[in-house]
């Protein structure tokens, strides 16, 4: 056996180990699942995993963008008319965000931490000044104090208590008023004579370095599905808002965690202090930002829908008479039962009804969805918007002869709270994808070889025929001269020549 013919018989045996070991693990999976083990070990709640310090601390920036709704009619609306409203803003403030006082209980697999969250005003990235800045809305406190009127005497004290202050339906306040708190006239009035009443006002009064109480979350150690999920809030393991076990329910994570690993068939759970719920998130489409790839989830309609479109909800509602359409939330039992509504901006996804009830809403997927942008891979929020609208309940009050004309969904404003990866944490992401990928597909790079090696093989196997071929052409007969043909009688013909005579 020839040196070339055994380099192709070794050849032959790589390819062949090759294409075997390499369809072999592809089929098992074996690389794929080790990767995936090696995920779920490493994104785990726990000092000095991959992802605590960027969970305690968060990279990249947020932004606040408060959009406010000024009413430009408001005798008309009082008389009976559609009100006019003008939408300002945004007035938008970088959010910085931390996990306080975090540590570890149950041996690790559990963590608590406070969100303490503060904001800092960003003029180059706003309309105008809010400290100049004045909005005409609902006079909230006004409404929430004649909402909890009741009976003759009580609406009998807060008229003549609205009277003495010179208190509107309507009031005219600042931007930062309205966001930061002002000292209303009534709710001081009130504090006189009952000092649990808070006579500061604000949509996000107390809301500037502070927290929404203590979480404690699950780390993942134990189950890499729950990584971030919310065990409890405030010590609390389900609401007490709410008329159903479901609706109290609390699932999911805060938002700001989820686990690696998603799927496009799965929800999405999320518990929001602000709406004092749990909502849930559904996929929609594959998106890409920054070069990584990135799941979009959204909340469909039945989060807020009716309970007549999603039974479902029928825990949501404060009483049976004061269920509301689809698309609102009221939030008056965690708001000092203030008649408070939520909603999407613009009554997106809501019934028709309460868009069409405002001059100037104008509902639109593009600037009032919410979503969330996954790595699916990884868990990690690539981008996010989180939108939501305040609304107040304008309805007709018995004793209160200004209310008579009035049964609006009134909003006052929405906010826009937005997240994109920075270039650093997309660099790092990026990063460890690669190596997912690599590791995940190293059995494909052994098929891909041994491929290369079957061409190879083949290459050789022609090239030794050729050779062989020509090598038996050149040992085969062929005749001396063309006297052969002459002399058939005496077969070859051999040429002589004369001896020459040595005595000559």
């Amino acid at each position: 056996m020839t040196r070339r013919s055994c380099a192709v018989y070794v050849v032959g045996i790589i390819c062949a180990h090759l294409l075997v070991i390499g369809i072999g693990l592809f089929v098992a999976q074996t690389f794929r699942t080790l990767m995936h083990n090696r995920l779920k070990k490493e994104i785990v709640l726990v000092e000095g995993s991959r992802v605590f310090a960027s969970w305690k601390t968060p990279p990249p920036p947020v932004y606040m963008e408060f959009f406010f709704f000024n009413v430009t009619n408001v005798q008309e609306f009082l008389e009976g008319a559609k009100p006019v409203l003008d939408q300002v803003g945004p007035y938008t403030y970088r959010e910085y965000r931390y996990k306080d006082n975090v540590s570890m209980v149950e041996n690790d697999t559990m963590v608590s931490a406070y969100n303490t969250k503060s904001f800092v005003f960003m003029r180059e990235r706003s309309v105008g000044d809010p400290a100049e800045d004045n909005i005409t809305t609902v006079n909230i406190p006004l409404w929430a104090v004649m909402s909890k009127a009741k009976g003759f005497m009580k609406v009998t004290m807060v008229n003549f208590m609205i009277s003495a202050t010179g208190s509107q339906l309507f009031t005219t306040r600042t931007v930062d008023e309205l966001l930061w708190g002002y000292e209303d006239p009534l709710l001081s009035r009130i504090s006189q004579s009952s000092p649990e009443v808070e006579k500061i006002f604000g949509l996000m009064y107390k809301k500037n370095g502070s927290n929404d109480g203590e979480f404690v979350y699950h780390t993942g150690v134990q189950n890499y599905m729950d990584y971030g999920r919310v065990e409890t809030w405030k010590g609390q393991s389900e609401l007490t808002f709410w008329s159903t076990e479901q609706s109290n329910s609390i699932n999911g994570s805060d938002g700001s965690a989820f686990h690696p690993l998603l799927d496009k068939n799965e929800r999405i759970y999320i518990f929001t202090p602000d709406l004092c719920r749990t909502i849930y998130m559904e996929f929609e489409k594959d998106v890409e930002v920054n070069g990584i790839p990135a799941y979009r989830f959204t909340p469909p309609r039945s989060v807020l829908a009716s309970k007549e479109e999603n039974p479902a909800n029928e825990g949501f509602c404060v009483t049976p008479q004061e269920c509301l359409g689809t698309g609102l939330l009221k939030v008056s039992p965690c708001r000092k039962g203030a008649p408070v509504v939520a909603s999407f901006p613009h009554f997106y996804l809501a019934d028709d009804q309460y868009p069409d009830a405002i001059e100037g809403m104008s509902p639109q997927r593009e600037h009032h969805q919410t979503f969330l942008d996954l790595n699916p891979t990884t868990g990690v929020i690539v981008r996010a918007n989180k939108r939501a609208q305040i609304n107040v309940l304008l309805s007709r009050m018995s004793g209160f002869p200004k209310t008579r004309n009035l049964n609006t969904v009134f909003p006052v404003m929405f906010l826009n709270e937005s997240v994109v990866i920075d270039d650093a944490s997309a660099a790092r992401v990026q990063k460890l994808l690669l190596i997912v990928t690599l590791v995940s597909n190293f059995p494909l790079i052994l098929v891909g070889l041994g491929v290369i090696m079957l061409l190879v093989f083949i290459i050789l196997l022609l090239r030794a025929r050729r050779q062989k071929t020509s090598a038996e052409d050149d040992t085969s007969y062929s005749p001396v001269n063309d006297k052969e043909k002459d002399d058939p009688q005496n077969g070859t013909y051999i040429g002589l020549t004369p001896k020459p005579d040595p005595q000559a």
